[in-house]
């Protein structure tokens, strides 16, 4: 049996979905399935799930004790659930959700030797005063910019003290993540998602000017990573099971906002029109302007896959998932 827990959610459900494509039907779905902290979830719950090979369908409350109990029949656990809103202050439900939570699943793996991947992300890089290398040497100098991503760095901080761990484990530091199965997320959404819906209703798109003199408006650059993907590094690391540690998962590449905006615009094949708009005074002071994830570490212990360009990505999105409404399946 293999475990994804965040399985109704945009990763967890497209992970799912390509390990059915690999004839893995043994799925052990763990998600809030009660539904007491998401009033989306059984819309979530029903859409992202549907069609998918899952042998059996666990409530996160009591998953901890459901692994303890089924660790015998357990091959792989991929932890990618979370709390992931950026703009949640309340430090006690991160604390909750991503830390103690992920730290419960982390012993049970380490005391029945069973192999762990969990999601970490590129928020614990800050404003990216130390770069973006996943060095493990650099990681305890980061300084995130919100409660979400210092959560993610507390976990990964303390999954390196750890004596006892995992036989493998790998914490992925998530970049902009985008791609179908996100139709439920709202504001936190992928810019492309947006932009698609926006200029759909409106034949424009808006971007955040930007309050900084050394980048344009439109000029801000993210690394923008298809989550197909990211599902194939999963996949991969569940195969490959040695070289424990902490992995950037982004494209590798940084790409501004205006060229999204226009690959957007090309997909569904509408004459650009950007427009700039004011950014959010309540996250304007914790903006990133600039992330690009060092994909070295995790070529040198072999996956050499080629990843999307975000032309490429763009277009497979807008054209296969946004326009006729589906689901990765």
């Amino acid at each position: 049996m293999i475990v994804v827990t965040g399985a109704a959610g945009f990763i967890g459900s497209c992970l799912i979905a390509r390990l059915n494509e690999d004839r893995f039907v043994d799925i052990i779905a763990v998600d809030d399935f009660q539904g007491k902290s998401d009033n989306q979830n059984h819309e979530r719950t029903g859409v992202n799930l549907q069609d998918k090979k899952i042998l059996q369908h666990i409530d996160r409350s009591v998953f901890p004790e459901w692994l303890r109990a089924n660790q015998d029949q357990v091959q792989f656990v991929f932890h990618i659930g979370a709390r992931t809103d950026t703009t949640e202050m309340r430090t006690e439900i991160f604390d909750d959700l991503n830390l103690h939570y992920t730290q419960t699943i982390w012993n049970i793996c380490a005391e029945f030797a069973l192999p762990m991947v969990y999601a970490s992300s590129a928020a614990t890089y800050g404003g990216g005063e130390f770069g973006y290398r996943d060095n493990h040497d650099v990681i305890p100098q980061l300084q995130p910019l919100n409660p979400y991503g210092w959560s993610k760095q507390y976990f990964d901080l303390w999954a390196l003290e750890q004596t006892s761990a995992p036989f493998f484990w790998a914490g992925l530091k998530f970049f902009n993540v985008y791609g179908p199965n996100e139709y439920h997320k709202g504001r936190m959404a992928s810019v492309i998602f947006h932009a698609f819906h926006q200029i759909e209703q409106t034949g424009q798109m808006r971007l955040f000017k930007s309050h900084r003199p050394d980048f344009a408006d439109g000029g801000q650059m993210r690394d923008f990573v298809y989550v197909k993907d990211v599902v194939e590094v999963c996949v991969y690391l569940m195969h490959h099971r040695k070289n424990s540690g902490i992995y950037n998962l982004g494209s590798g590449k940084a790409r501004a906002f205006l060229d999204l905006a226009h690959a957007t615009f090309n997909a569904m094949a509408i004459e650009p029109n950007v427009q700039f708009i004011d950014t959010p005074e309540d996250i304007r002071d914790k903006y990133q302007y600039f992330t690009e994830a060092d994909m070295t570490k995790i070529q040198r212990i072999g996956y050499s896959r080629p990843f999307y360009s975000l032309e490429e990505g763009v277009t497979d999105y807008v054209r296969h998932y946004l326009q006729p409404k589906r689901y990765y399946a």
